[in-house]
């Protein structure tokens, strides 16, 4: 377990005594949790795929995703374990993947959740992906924070730009609900707008989006599985919108989410000091929780092992395709301080969507465009596709002409860059 270095007596008393009452409320609150079911997944029908959260009903998915806390290994922290100096990790507020989690027998399912989402936070959070017409039932529980038992906060998912079915489902903590330690919330939406999107905690969002409570978060149209327009063998059959002429198919997609981070920021957190939020300045730029080169490990990062061997970055940043491919780039950010320019050299790129709308004019005119960047503040998103055909096989680079960024934190020659390998 991580040491931590207490830096002022009185806050130390203040985060003991807060402890020990956390821990005597929730000791008591589990035990009628686990009698009438607080952390409970509620889905109106069987899940048969627990990564997509499909159920026996084609229309209908369920997901469900725990907050709490955990650590991270930053691109300039060695692995654990192989003996380097600088066996570092990055302290984080993070969402759990627990849709796997069995349900029976049900007079366990809440200490099972909890052993596998505490201490599991991760970045990027599990990444959500629904389908045009779907009815989506999003399971939000709160197993607290594991480092910080002084801390009560409540946790929500905001799903960032869409249509709600009510407001109570927004997350936003003073028009909605959030979730208490030890208790759930299932969020309901109804799915009637694709496109690329993105889902954060919004309370105390300055806070809980800085210590990484962000991820992907996309829907397919109802065009999928028609044939229109030309992808590589023949017409596609996997578009961005519902174009009616293929003008947005693709044949592979990849999200990539913006993100960063302060070291001084997370640290306070950590270590009970007041949180420097007029200072905040990032110097971990991200691509899906990971700076160069970790963006190009296709797998799971080693935990830190603050973790206890619990994975806390599965996300993959690398882009791979076969010549003559069109690869869908769903770019988002939800950086908390700066706009972000990124941009691929030597492969034809088209913006197709902006913010989960389809670049097309009021009576129908096309109004994508070509370019070789794209700018995006926190909170926007753009549908890219790059168009392979003719370029020779090789490693390209989606990477931030932000050059200062192009860093993990004073390393340099990393942050947020990729590659993108054609085969």
């Amino acid at each position: 377990m991580k040491k931590i270095e207490f830096k002022n007596n009185a806050l130390l008393s203040s985060g003991i005594l807060s402890g020990l009452f956390l821990v005597l409320v929730f000791l008591l609150t589990a035990s009628d949790v686990l009698a009438v079911g607080g952390i409970n997944l509620q889905c109106p029908e069987t899940i048969t795929d627990t990564t997509l959260g499909r159920t026996t009903d084609p229309y209908i998915a369920c997901k469900h995703i725990t907050g709490g806390d955990g650590f991270i290994r930053m691109a300039d922290q060695d692995p654990p374990g192989f003996g380097y100096p600088n066996e570092a990790s990055t302290y984080i507020f993070g969402f759990c993947e627990a849709t796997a989690i069995p349900l029976t027998p049900a007079e366990t399912y809440t200490s099972r959740v909890m052993n596998t989402c505490m201490l599991g936070a991760q970045f990027s959070a599990p990444t959500l992906q629904v389908r045009e017409g779907d009815e989506f039932y999003l399971t939000l529980s709160n197993v607290g924070m594991f480092m910080r038992p002084d801390l009560f906060d409540p946790h929500s998912v905001h799903f960032h730009g869409f249509p709600n079915a009510a407001s109570v489902f927004d997350g936003e903590p003073m028009a909605s609900i959030s979730v208490n330690m030890a208790a759930s919330l299932t969020y309901y939406y109804n799915i009637v707008e694709p496109g690329t999107y993105m889902y954060h905690c919004h309370v105390e969002a300055s806070e809980h989006m800085q210590m990484g409570m962000l991820g992907n978060l996309y829907v397919h149209p109802a065009q999928d599985g028609t044939s229109l327009g030309s992808c590589l063998g023949g017409p596609c059959t996997k578009f961005v919108y519902n174009d009616g002429d293929g003008s947005t198919g693709y044949d592979v997609e990849f999200p990539i989410q913006i993100s960063a981070f302060d070291p001084k920021f997370h640290e306070a957190d950590l270590t009970i000091q007041p949180l420097p939020f007029a200072d905040m300045t990032d110097v971990y730029p991200m691509l899906n929780g990971r700076g160069y080169p970790d963006t190009v490990n296709s797998g799971s990062l080693l935990p830190p092992l603050d973790n206890e061997s619990k994975i806390s970055q599965s996300v993959s940043s690398l882009i791979t395709a076969s010549v003559g491919q069109k690869i869908l780039v769903r770019l988002s950010s939800l950086a908390t301080i700066d706009f972000y320019t990124v941009q691929v050299l030597g492969i034809p790129m088209r913006v197709v969507g902006r913010d989960a709308r389809l670049l097309r004019g009021p009576t129908g005119i096309d109004l994508s465009y070509m370019t070789n960047s794209v700018t995006l503040g926190g909170g926007e998103s753009a549908d890219v596709i790059l168009d392979t055909t003719g370029l020779s096989p090789g490693t390209y680079y989606l990477y931030t002409a932000n050059l200062n960024h192009l860093s993990n934190n004073k390393e340099d020659f990393g942050g947020m860059m990729t590659e993108i390998r054609l085969n």
